[in-house]
């Protein structure tokens, strides 16, 4: 698994999967250290190997007026700040070539959003900077057609590469997960299932991206009993006044009980195997 490579993860002995989350940007150091210490307790109680996520910056937004950031070094010096305090590795999206050997220095993994997978610049320049980088597949994209994402990667000497499936379009204004797509992906690289952008209800009228936050456990629960390797989720303690993305959150008051059931269905996964 990628994650052997990546400093400070912890638990990778437990057989667990492994859970990227966190906030889905970063509005201020207190949100995003107050959040991390939650989910840090949480996931080191139950042996869960764990990677703190929060964007940086939202470059892909329905409105102008949407929040983009709170300052691009602003936000990657709290990244790195969550990082030392708890020891933890850390994820964020990345959306240029400059992007990513900027972030590279201070997380350490770069994540390619689904719209921007098939950008071959992006995914090299994301590659050369040698760290693990997560490919989100585009919601546009068959899981097949991720294995080209997998190999501009390892084409670079860079074979730190995980794939994220975070739904199919299903229409205009609706995502659906493919639970068939799991098994392929897993055959190019470690698959990830983003349980909450996969809850996504996109382009609706008032532009605010809306979603399922009650489906989360439902397509958490499927997700480990298909194989995945490691989930995605973004959760906040307040997702009705999140800067980005609050429709489609977790509450933190939720995420133990959530995780405690998914460990439980992996450990008789494993025993099935």
């Amino acid at each position: 698994m990628e994650l052997h490579n990546i400093p400070n993860i912890k638990n990778l002995d437990s057989d667990n999967f492994f859970l990227l989350a966190g906030p889905c940007a970063i509005e201020g150091e207190d949100m995003a250290l107050r959040i991390a210490e939650k989910v840090v307790a949480i996931t080191d109680k139950l042996k869960i190997p764990y990677v703190f996520k929060g964007s940086f910056k939202k470059a892909n937004r329905s409105r102008i007026d949407s929040f983009t950031g709170i300052g691009d070094e602003k936000a990657l010096k709290i990244l790195r700040k969550v990082s030392e305090t708890f020891k933890v590795p850390t994820v964020t999206d990345i959306h240029t070539n400059e992007d990513a050997a900027m972030a590279a220095q201070y997380v350490d993994i770069l994540q390619i959003p689904a719209f921007l997978v098939r950008q071959t610049d992006l995914v090299v320049a994301a590659a050369n900077t040698g760290k693990t980088v997560n490919l989100k597949k585009g919601q546009f994209m068959s899981p097949e057609a991720m294995q080209h994402a997998v190999k501009k990667v390892t084409d670079c000497n860079n074979t730190n590469v995980m794939v994220t499936d975070r739904g199919t379009m299903f229409g205009y204004q609706d995502m659906i997960v493919d639970f068939r797509g799991i098994p392929t992906m897993r055959q190019y690289a470690s698959t990830v299932l983003d349980v909450t952008h996969s809850l996504q209800q996109p382009n609706q009228s008032s532009g605010v991206t809306g979603g399922r936050p009650d489906m989360i456990e439902t397509i958490s629960r499927a997700g480990i009993a298909t194989g995945v390797d490691g989930l995605f989720m973004e959760t906040h303690f307040d997702p009705a006044n999140a800067k980005s993305d609050g429709a489609n959150m977790l509450h933190l008051d939720y995420l133990e009980n959530l995780l405690t059931n998914l460990v439980a269905i992996r450990q008789t996964i494993n025993k099935l195997h």
